[in-house]
């Protein structure tokens, strides 16, 4: 039981001294995350559990297009694009239990999660 306050403890401290670009990778990891997990859930028939993890996917989905701020720099109005559609996709992967559609979705996730990772990195130099 210690071991787990710890941890909430160490993660509670991280996201609150976290800069706006680490929270942001630290939001597209879990979204990696939660897609590798709906995707492993499905190869396995386990619907419940994937539906948890591709639900928690799109509520980050929403978070992202929430905070972004299109109007700041050119490829803005593009970028809201892709999070809108890959939120729909999230949704189909969901409701048509689209293994397919996850793995899709789990490809876009990780190729957004490079960039901004890559963008973090730049910014901090």
């Amino acid at each position: 039981m210690y071991s787990n306050q710890a941890r909430n403890a160490y993660v509670g401290s991280s996201v609150t001294t976290a800069g706006p670009a680490r929270l942001l990778v630290m939001l597209v990891e879990r979204l990696v995350l939660d897609l590798e997990r709906a995707q492993a859930a499905q190869q396995a028939g386990n619907h419940s559990e994937a539906t948890t993890h591709l639900v928690h996917a799109q509520d980050i989905v929403f978070e992202l297009e929430a905070s972004l701020k299109p109007e700041m720099f050119s490829a803005g109005p593009q970028l809201a694009s892709i999070y809108a559609f890959l939120r729909s996709q999230l949704v189909q992967a969901n409701v048509r239990r689209d293994l397919g559609t996850t793995q899709w979705c789990l490809g876009l996730a990780t190729a957004l999660c490079d960039t901004w990772r890559t963008a973090a990195l730049q910014a901090a130099h």
